[in-house]
């Protein structure tokens, strides 16, 4: 199996959403990659320029970023199709010719998101689901930083001491550092640190997600006609041990921390306190129904402390907002 390291670069309307497409606001320019194997050993890198069809014209912001203009790309660039297709060949090519097995790797996980916007716009196949990928920005947070606060990729690379004899922001060379940072940066085993791609999610119960990895659960639902609807579904709302998988004992109840996300905290007799939190998104083929995504993970006494102050100001505001409803009622049967 190979890690299959992926960057890219893209362009929007360089006239603000006024000119944006709304099935692909966000047009790829640039495919780079670059492919290592278990050992963590460099075997080559991938890179094509991409003729753009949407957004001929380059943003202003995009064109201070990259070392190229649209010029060279009319004049090297392919098609988005054309590049795509070369690019999941390669990557299903093993050192001796024969096809094998691949991960991908980001930094962030927007690259994937942005991949499968650009695939389904030319109506290509889609990636495999559910896709699981390695996310190197947060692997990275995690070991390196003290709240697990992401950084970008320069930071990293100064702070691993790695030699820079690459220019930042052309995809190929943004992917061969973050694959030297995977392989410099002393992670251990990462096969359990995977990350589950958002860009699809199931439609029915049949296709839900449940994974244990990493002292982690990751739930991903089904749809749902609201977000009322979802908080009656049993499967989102119990919180459970993800190391034992037993139900924990609720210690804060299910609270709102804003609109879309919702905390709660159990204790595991055997594993201590567990964060449980729920994200409500929105169906992307819809415009009411909604998909969960719930996580449950360890948590220290430090961060307990946090989520409990912060569902007691919750609260307050509640009880502030109930008081001055109260106070209005009563005014308004004084004048009557």
């Amino acid at each position: 199996m190979n890690y299959i390291v992926l960057d890219l670069e893209w362009n929007q309307s360089p006239i603000g959403q006024a000119g944006e497409h709304p099935r692909m606001p966000f047009e790829i320019i640039e495919i780079g990659a670059a492919k290592i194997n278990e050992n963590y050993e460099f075997v080559e890198d991938f890179r094509r320029l991409i003729t753009p069809k949407l957004y001929p014209k380059l943003h202003k912001y995009v064109k201070e970023l990259l070392s190229y203009d649209e010029k060279e790309l009319r004049r090297k660039g392919v098609s988005f199709k054309k590049a795509c297709t070369e690019f999941l060949e390669w990557c299903a090519e093993g050192e001796d010719g024969e096809k094998t097995d691949y991960i991908f790797c980001t930094w962030g996980p927007s690259d994937l998101t942005y991949l499968q916007t650009n695939m389904d716009f030319y109506r290509m196949d889609p990636l495999p689901f559910p896709l699981k990928f390695y996310d190197i920005q947060q692997i990275y947070a995690e070991k390196y930083t003290k709240d697990n606060s992401i950084c970008k990729l320069e930071k990293a690379v100064d702070f691993l001491n790695l030699e820079m004899e690459r220019t930042f922001h052309e995809a190929v060379n943004d992917a061969y550092y973050t694959a030297m940072v995977l392989k410099e940066g002393k992670f251990g085993n990462i096969s359990d640190k995977y990350s589950i791609d958002l860009y699809k999610h199931p439609k029915t119960r049949e296709d839900v997600i449940i994974e244990y990895h990493d002292r982690k659960l990751d739930y991903i639902s089904e749809e749902f006609d609201s977000k009322k609807e979802a908080m009656k579904d049993q499967g989102i709302m119990s919180v459970k041990c993800p190391r034992c998988g037993r139900k924990v004992t609720i210690r804060i109840p299910w609270f709102p921390v804003n609109s879309g996300t919702e905390y709660s905290v159990g204790k595991c007799f055997l594993h201590g306190n567990m964060l449980a939190s729920v994200k409500f998104k929105s169906a992307s083929d819809s415009t009411s129904k909604v998909f969960v995504v719930k996580r449950i993970v360890p948590i220290s006494k430090k961060r307990y402390i946090e989520v409990s102050k912060k569902r007691d100001l919750v609260n307050a505001k509640k009880e502030d907002r109930m008081q001055k409803y109260k106070a209005k009622l009563e005014t308004r049967e004084g004048r009557a």
